[in-house]
């Protein structure tokens, strides 16, 4: 007889408009990409599951929408979230300079509704920039900071650092709710 376990997790994915939220769950899950940009509407959903340790772990994503249109939808998208990860872009673009921005607001938005849950922070778009070594220093104190429970650096087309960074906030959620579970 094994002692497996069941988890489910809430995980939602958060940042401006554009940065690549949808196309880095669809990089996890199923290991696509698609170039032509689709905004996503409110928010969108994606169940994926993974084994570790011989424990089943449901993961449903919540794609939220970063327009402003659908900030007043944050409150219910928010609900019963366990983790969080917060997407910003490298492009040297007015995108890329207000995502980093806006990083903070995010933070201050997810902390009203979710109070301390484990937040991950995504550094999408590094296939674009030229010198990474700059924007790892510029951002160190930053992560500090703000207690992020890691940063990376991701491309959702190339898949660099993506499976990475998903699995530092799933492997987090399973340890604290493996020892918390097993305490009972």
């Amino acid at each position: 007889m094994t002692n497996s376990q069941e988890f489910s997790f809430k995980i939602s994915i958060i940042g401006d408009g554009g940065v690549g939220k949808t196309s880095l769950i669809k990089k996890f899950t199923k290991g696509t990409f698609e170039k032509d940009y689709i905004q996503t509407i409110g928010a969108q959903f994606s169940r994926y599951d993974i084994e570790i340790d011989g424990d089943l772990i449901n993961l449903i994503f919540w794609d939220i929408a970063g327009q402003d249109d659908f900030k007043f939808l944050h409150p219910l998208f928010y609900r019963e979230s366990k983790g969080c990860i917060i997407v910003f872009s490298l492009e040297e673009n007015d995108l890329g300079k207000e995502s980093f921005n806006h990083i903070e607001n995010w933070q201050n938005e997810l902390k009203k509704y979710c109070s301390d849950i484990p937040v991950v922070l995504f550094a999408n778009k590094v296939d674009l920039i030229e010198n990474v070594n700059l924007i790892k220093t510029n951002i160190q104190e930053f992560i500090r900071e703000r207690k992020f429970l890691g940063y990376f650096l991701t491309s959702a087309k190339t898949g660099q650092g993506v499976h990475e960074a998903f699995n530092i906030i799933i492997e987090k959620l399973y340890n604290k709710n493996k020892t918390s579970s097993s305490e009972l």
